[in-house]
């Protein structure tokens, strides 16, 4: 039976040890995996408060018109993560930046795909939107 890359980073992520922090003692089994995106677009701010409105109906949402910020529970649409995801949003005059905080791997996967299709469909007169992800 093949695995995909993303399931075999999944695997491997959930059966990775916990570590200890140093002085404390305690464990800590949640990480975070994260990705940065500078889309080039003269209308981030737009984008970003129309995305906001639209994910504000199911999820818990702040923004302003220079920043947002989305968060993803674990559970979200049937998912099973080991931690929530956040979406951080800020519009500068050229770019939308898009930060993507996750607990795993395959989840930080699935938030990029969410966020740009969601993103191209509100720029639908620019899409789709280049999103160059590190």
């Amino acid at each position: 039976m093949k695995h995909s890359r993303i399931a075999l980073l999944r695997r491997r992520w959930l059966d990775a040890p916990a570590a200890e922090d140093e002085g404390t003692g305690m464990t800590t089994t949640t990480r975070q995996v994260t990705s940065t995106a500078l889309v080039p677009t003269a209308n981030g701010s737009r984008y970003l408060q129309q995305l906001c409105k639209h994910w504000a109906h199911n999820l818990e949402v702040e923004f302003t018109p220079e920043q947002g910020r989305v968060t993803f529970p674990r559970d979200a649409r049937g998912a099973n993560w080991r931690d929530k995801g956040e979406v951080t949003m800020i519009a500068r005059p050229d770019t939308l930046e898009c930060r993507i905080e996750a607990s795993e791997p395959g989840q930080l996967e699935a938030l990029k795909g969410a966020l740009a299709r969601h993103l191209d469909r509100f720029a639908f007169r620019e899409a789709p939107l280049a999103f160059d992800w590190c």
